[in-house]
């Protein structure tokens, strides 16, 4: 299930960027966070596929979004000038952002190469 943050849950889930200079990741699974906006095409796009990757990979990496017209603040301490936009957490690694719509077989892969999780065996 995709999960989405305000602010105040990105402290609490994600980093607390307000109180830590380095990145110190506080979830207990990667997580893959979506940055978008109602009116974007391509993100509308992208929403079923991150659902879909959400109900894959369940249990195994936390998927988020955030909407970036209610989240500017959040939008801004990540630079996002150009959505969609993608940041993949690894558990102990800094993170890595990715821009545009990539495709589902795409977004496996980075998954698999930046959060080093496999991709799930389907039945």
């Amino acid at each position: 299930m995709v999960q989405h943050l305000t602010k105040q849950d990105f402290l609490d889930k994600i980093f607390n960027f307000e109180t830590e200079q380095e990145w110190n990741y506080s979830g207990d699974a990667p997580a893959v966070i979506d940055f978008y906006a109602d009116w974007c095409g391509p993100c509308k796009v992208l929403s079923p596929v991150i659902e879909e990757l959400s109900e894959e990979y369940d249990g195994a990496i936390n998927f988020y979004k955030v909407d970036t017209e209610a989240e500017q603040e959040l939008a801004a301490v990540f630079g996002i000038r150009s959505i969609p936009s993608m940041l993949f957490i690894p558990s102990d690694e800094k993170p890595q952002m990715a821009t545009g719509a990539l495709p589902k077989d795409q977004l496996k892969n980075v998954i698999g190469d930046v959060l080093k999780v496999a991709a799930p065996v389907s039945n």
